[in-house]
């Protein structure tokens, strides 16, 4: 596989060699993170296969430059740049700037993916403190997740779990969170202030095809004692099983091999 240093990257319409970008002083992406993204995992190196979401994720990308009022990009520059990278890289992260600049980046999976997707990972809860910008839109101003992440490395988790003031789980630092109990799969509601993930649409709308019951419910400290499973989505991991988590003085246990879990990764088959 070619490597990032050789390879380089697409922004505004050309691609670029080496591992750095040049941006003015007084560009808002860099003074304030004024930019929106989105990252989609590439499947069988095609943009058009259906797990890839292409065009949920030009969606999500035109929705949210939309309500900014920000300038569109040129739609068919960001088809191609992706296009080139995809042929590399399994997961492509896409970037617009206020006035319609496109930045494409690639990357590979996470090398300990089938590991974490076979058992698990450990999670930590941060504090309601720990709010993120602008929840609803997928923007480039992403410091709360990172530090929160940074965070939970700290105490050698893996993941973080972001919380209301009410001490509702929300979401993850890097995706949607799942809960299953009594046959029903469980996933925060977007009112309460989560980013509508692609992958959890997804996987909503198959559940629904499959049969399998949903609720869309604040996750209040009682409903999370009752659960087997945890688990969170995002487009490049698909769904992974969260084993342990970490809140505060206690450790709570989850089942990383439900046969519930198995159901819903038979949807990435």
């Amino acid at each position: 596989m070619t490597s990032p240093q050789n390879l380089g990257f697409w922004y505004n319409g050309t691609m670029q060699s080496g591992t750095t970008i040049e941006l003015s002083i007084t560009d808002p992406g860099l003074l304030y993170g004024a930019t929106v993204f989105t990252t989609l995992r590439v499947y069988q190196q095609s943009l058009d296969h259906p797990l890839t979401h292409w065009i949920e994720h030009c969606d999500r990308l035109r929705q949210n430059l939309q309500t900014f009022g920000w300038i569109m990009p040129e739609w068919s520059q960001v088809r191609q740049g992706a296009e080139l990278l995809s042929q590399h890289y399994p997961v492509l992260r896409i970037t617009v700037f206020p006035d319609g600049r496109e930045w494409i980046t690639g990357r590979p999976l996470p090398a300990d993916l089938a590991q974490r997707q076979q058992q698990g990972i450990t999670a930590w809860v941060a504090d309601p403190d720990w709010a993120r910008s602008l929840p609803a839109q997928k923007t480039g101003n992403y410091l709360v997740p990172w530090l929160a992440l940074q965070t939970a490395q700290t105490h050698q988790a893996q993941e973080a779990i972001l919380t209301s003031p009410q001490g509702h789980w929300l979401e993850t630092s890097t995706g949607n969170l799942w809960g299953y109990t009594e046959g029903t799969w469980y996933t925060p509601p977007l009112t309460s202030g989560i980013l509508p993930g692609i992958q959890r649409q997804a996987l909503l709308q198959f559940c629904q095809a499959q049969g399998l019951s949903t609720a869309q419910i604040p996750w209040t400290p009682n409903l999370i004692q009752r659960f087997h499973v945890i688990a969170y989505s995002n487009s490049v991991v698909e769904l992974v099983p969260i084993s342990r988590v970490l809140l505060g003085d206690r450790r709570l246990s989850f089942a990383p091999e439900h046969a519930a879990l198995q159901a819903l990764h038979s949807y990435f088959l």
